[in-house]
């Protein structure tokens, strides 16, 4: 009994010095942490599949091989689709695209939007409109845009390495998922065997929740985005094309809390603006056509329907669902998007809420234990 002061000191001395070796190497071994992280979520919503072929196939190897392939034909078939519905429209858009109209186009903008200034604003706006917009000027900002964007080849090339990675980790971790368990558990001293295997349990069945739940809610932003750009198709004649496809991306993108429907506004807001160059109409066009705010080319039309369905997802949808999933209140779920958020931009988002409820089922077996220390 003597000894056990010194055992915790040297315990506790111990744990100190590995915070403080991790926190040196952490800029090292981050993505690789990030990427077992990300590759467990994956593992996660793939195992209930996975088990459920090895069961009928017999076999874990073709099992997790099937549902791995079946996964990367799905996003090839919709990332091929897209590219081929965007080259379309671009071909489209090029073939009709006049570069004297664009900025005939542009200057009628301007001045129908100045006109519906107030007097002082429009003021301000006039005293500098002695500098029309050049087709030279045009040019030039189209240069700088494709000289940004073919920066963007290197950073392309390290998120497909990355994107690689992810799925050699997924598929050694579905493969040996259970064996991993085994292990994990075989190390629980038998004294604390009953509360560590509880432990282990509760942290799955909550990630697995959380996941479930946004999947839901990524479904549902989808769902609504879609519906939201047919409506202002056949109501207001936006002629937005791609719709399905954009709101597949803004659920997709609902993924990191609070800003997926806003991933799918701004391609809407550019869609509607390049289909509707030729349409004099939607150059005067009022808010849903009968509200007196103008609304030109539809944008206002387009960022107000985005709203809404972010309104309905953040504060119905998304902290019921996944609050409910996690068995948190849903301003807890808000604070720990937030905190997260703070701390690592949006992958702090996408992992946020999972932190959190693994940290609640931590401390809820703690106090479990420690209340029932007696029949440990």
């Amino acid at each position: 009994m003597t000894d056990t002061t010194p055992q915790k000191f040297y315990r506790l001395l111990l744990i100190l010095i590995g915070i403080g070796f991790l926190y040196l190497i952490w800029s090292y071994i981050s993505t690789v942490v990030l990427l077992l992280i990300f590759a467990f979520l994956l593992t996660t919503i793939l195992l209930p599949i996975v088990d459920w072929l090895e069961a009928r196939l017999k076999s874990r190897g073709i099992a997790v091989l099937t549902t791995v392939v079946t996964l990367l034909a799905v996003i090839i078939i919709f990332l091929s689709s897209f590219v081929i519905q965007i080259s379309q429209e671009a071909v489209t858009i090029a073939h009709d695209f006049d570069q004297e109209e664009l900025v005939q186009a542009i200057h009628n903008l301007r001045s129908f939007t100045i006109d519906k200034m107030p007097a002082f604003v429009r003021d301000m706006f006039q005293s500098n409109s002695d500098y029309p917009i050049k087709a030279d000027k045009i040019s030039g900002y189209v240069k700088t845009i494709l000289q940004s964007l073919s920066q963007l080849g290197g950073a392309t090339v390290h998120f497909f390495f990355l994107a690689i990675l992810l799925l050699i980790f997924t598929v050694i971790i579905l493969y040996e998922y259970h064996n991993f368990k085994r292990s994990l558990v075989s190390f629980i001293p038998n004294k604390y065997f009953e509360i560590g295997l509880r432990l282990v349990q509760n942290i799955e069945s909550q990630v697995s929740s959380y996941l479930n739940g946004q999947l839901m809610a990524a479904i549902n932003v989808a769902i609504l985005s879609i519906v939201g750009l047919w409506l202002l198709n056949v109501s207001v004649g936006a002629n937005l094309t791609l719709i399905i496809f954009i709101g597949i991306i803004a659920g997709v993108a609902n993924l990191i809390p609070l800003i997926g429907p806003f991933a799918g506004m701004i391609p809407a807001i550019l869609i509607a603006v390049m289909n509707n160059l030729h349409n004099d109409a939607a150059l005067s066009h009022h808010l849903f056509n009968f509200i007196p705010i103008p609304s030109p080319f539809f944008i206002l039309d387009i960022i107000l329907m985005f709203l809404i369905v972010q309104q309905i997802d953040n504060n119905f949808v998304t902290p019921k669902l996944v609050g409910k999933s996690v068995g948190m209140h849903p301003l807890i779920v808000i604070v720990a998007l937030l905190i997260g958020a703070s701390v690592m931009g949006p992958v702090g988002m996408l992992i946020a809420v999972p932190v959190a409820g693994t940290i609640r089922v931590v401390l809820k077996e703690i106090t479990w234990g420690v209340r029932n220390a007696h029949l440990l």
